[in-house]
């Protein structure tokens, strides 16, 4: 959907593997920006997320001959920054060579930038953990799902966690996770999360079916074959941002590891020997950091419902 011709653009950029300097000859155009809503919207509560276009010759598939747009109000932009995404991070670290068009609201932004840093950059670390776990590279987490397993199978289905919680194992990919919000026992096993109330008979399966699709996935992935070379590229881009904003507080594009994370995504190295074993050190090394972060554990929303009101009433009121 095209923007009004009404709406103000507070930015527009080049995005995508263009900003990251990872682009090659197959790479499509991406741009995003953040626009003021009108004020209408603003006074019927009817403020659009984002709006989005695809121009190309072939809309079902990205090609380089594709030009994708998509842009974002100030409201949901502010708020995907609050909660870390790494779309509004990018975003709020484009180089001027990258931006089109801008204004004194989005340089305003961009001077309190630091205000959205956190020691729990939750979405670039989880995703580069998604990926990192996805092709089997620790055979600990192989191993956590079994000693479960081995646990639940000697004991009646008909009994829940609770009736076994001590004799669950405690390791590295399988903890308890505390309470949730209705004082429920958590336990988490590869990501997985059980409440103490769940049957042995439910978890069992769920736990089954992992360790087939992981072993499979594992196995694919010491031969070189199936793996998303493209997610892997942007798992590594993900933590070597986090660690960038842990140590440096920033993130400069073009990334300096660029050439690195072209290399990851053709898929020309060696999975099992070169690929797995630097992002699992890269992980760890981000993880370990985000823990002795000296910055504040969330984002001080208040200061950015105070921007917004006040970029809303001098704008449009």
């Amino acid at each position: 959907m095209l923007l009004d011709e009404n709406i103000k653009l507070i930015v527009k950029m080049k995005f995508g593997a263009h900003l990251y300097g990872t682009a090659t000859s197959e790479s499509d155009i991406d741009y995003k920006g953040v626009f003021l809503p009108l004020k209408e919207q603003v006074l019927l509560g009817r403020i659009p997320k984002s709006y989005t276009y695809t121009s190309g010759t072939d809309r079902s598939k990205n090609t380089a001959e594709d030009v994708d747009y998509e842009y974002y109000s100030l409201h949901h932009f502010i708020k995907l920054a609050c909660e870390g995404q790494t779309v509004a991070m990018d975003m709020l670290h484009a180089p001027d060579n990258m931006i089109y068009e801008t204004s004194d609201i989005w340089n305003s932004i961009v001077k309190n930038r630091n205000m959205f840093y956190t020691k729990n950059l939750k979405s670039f670390i989880e995703y580069a953990r998604r990926q990192a776990s996805k092709y089997g590279i620790k055979g600990s987490r192989i191993n956590a799902v079994l000693k479960v397993l081995d646990v639940l199978k000697e004991e009646t289905r008909a009994k829940r966690l609770r009736d076994i919680w001590d004799m669950l194992p405690r390791a590295e990919h399988c903890y308890d996770l505390g309470v949730d919000p209705n004082g429920m026992r958590q336990y988490q096993v590869c990501g997985k999360i059980f409440q103490e109330s769940a049957g042995i008979d439910y978890v069992i399966p769920i736990l089954e079916k992992f360790y087939d699709d992981y072993g499979s996935r594992a196995r694919l992935a010491a031969e070189n074959k199936e793996v998303d070379w493209k997610a892997i590229s942007h798992a590594f881009r993900a933590a070597y941002q986090t660690k960038e904003i842990l140590t440096k507080g920033t993130i400069t594009f073009p990334l300096e590891k660029a050439p690195f994370l072209i290399e990851v995504k053709k898929g020309g190295m060696d999975y099992l020997a070169e690929v797995a074993p630097a992002l699992e050190s890269l992980m760890e090394e981000v993880e370990e950091l985000s823990q002795k972060s000296t910055l504040p554990g969330q984002v001080d929303t208040g200061f950015w419902d105070t921007f917004i009101c006040d970029v809303l009433e001098r704008e449009l009121f």
